[in-house]
């Protein structure tokens, strides 16, 4: 992580060197719509743009028709994933959400998205991929028929970022602890899960390399860890962090390749959107997918960055020798081990891959 000079470009070559050993020159992508079933949340995290309270400005949780009415245009324009995103637990911060849960017959968030998730499928086809923070074991275990993946950032091991005055602090479901137990409660569960570490918040070298190798412990025991996202910070005028630095290319690019070298035969993934000029970089610092790209929604975690255009992204592929293929929001290792199929989405998760697991080229959507 401290390498200049030759050492530096040294790094990057034994990262790429790595990459092409385990999963060679075919880098991949999720068609997806971006779902923010709501963005009220209990946590009050530094950098983040997505959170709102009740009654201000934007606040909004999402009905069923307006949900359905975004996966139907998906499906459309040859989407497969529908990712569902949004805040921690607000009902136990907000009354009045609380409330709203119960008229609608729900105890959770947890449950009303758990609804959402079989409504979508069983309506679009669509494979639901749910990010809702914190779970437990039977949170898991209940969205499990339904979703294809799920996921939860580590974002970082260290408790130091609690602290007042760090990103952390005032947010009850960003201990470290209790997101390395949903982790792990997901491997119990046998679900292929997308974790990661987000950069440039505060965090020092040492506390990106201990996040990763904790990343790798977990699934060194359980086998579940199907991608490992670095995700670079951005300022936005309207976070408490508006002022802090972004991440340089020279730290994504060395944190990539630490990833890598640590991680060897895993999947890695960097999202091309928060680094519009120069992604193409990462494909030499050892990652293998992009994430999920939409032809129809935003990034609403990162409203300001829009997705590259994915004939862009396939140009940009080719230029750098690699060839882009689409995936499911399952990867196909995982496709290929039953136990981490749910028996309701199997049949069209093999409707859509050919025998590598990728989805079938005829399947695609257009570029």
């Amino acid at each position: 992580m401290e390498v200049e000079g030759p050492d530096f470009w040294a790094l990057i070559d034994a990262a790429s060197s790595i990459r092409d050993r385990y999963k060679g020159r075919v880098v991949t992508y999720s068609r997806k719509v971006f779902i923010p079933l709501t963005n009220l949340c209990r946590d009050s995290c530094g950098y983040c743009t997505f959170v709102r309270r009740p009654g201000q400005l934007g606040a909004h949780t999402m009905g069923e028709d307006e949900v359905l009415a975004v996966a139907k245009a998906g499906r459309l324009l040859g989407c497969k994933e529908a990712l569902f995103s949004l805040g921690d637990k607000p009902e136990l911060k907000y009354l009045s959400y609380r409330r709203w849960l119960q008229d609608k017959g729900f105890g959770s968030t947890l449950a009303y998205l758990r609804h959402m998730c079989a409504l979508v499928f069983e309506r679009t086809g669509l494979l639901p991929h749910a990010n809702p923070g914190v779970m437990t074991e039977e949170d898991i275990a209940a969205l499990r028929p339904y979703n294809a993946s799920m996921g939860l950032m580590l974002e970082n091991i260290s408790y130091r970022l609690l602290r007042p005055g760090m990103p952390h602090h005032r947010c009850p479901d960003k201990v470290p602890r209790l997101r390395l137990a949903t982790i792990e409660a997901a491997g119990r569960q046998q679900v292929a899960f997308t974790t990661g570490i987000l950069i440039g918040i505060g965090e020092t070298a040492q506390e990106r390399v201990d996040s990763l190798l904790a990343i790798g412990e977990v699934h060194r025991r359980y086998g579940h860890i199907q991608e490992v996202i670095v995700q670079n910070f951005r300022a936005k005028p309207d976070i408490p962090m508006w002022n802090h630095p972004e991440p340089s290319l020279e730290e994504m690019l060395k944190t990539l390749a630490v990833a890598r070298l640590l991680l060897q035969d895993m999947n890695i993934q960097a999202p091309p959107n928060l680094a519009p000029r120069d992604y193409r970089l990462y494909l030499h610092a050892g990652i293998n997918d992009w994430g999920g790209i939409s032809p129809l929604t935003q990034d609403f975690i990162n409203p300001e960055a829009p997705w590259p255009q994915l004939r862009e992204l396939r140009e940009v592929c080719a230029q750098e020798g690699f060839q882009l293929r689409e995936r499911l929001a399952i990867y196909p290792e995982y496709i290929r081990k039953p136990e981490f199929v749910s028996q309701n989405l199997w049949p069209r998760i093999k409707e859509l891959v050919d025998e590598s697991g990728l989805v079938k080229p005829e399947a695609e959507g257009p570029y």
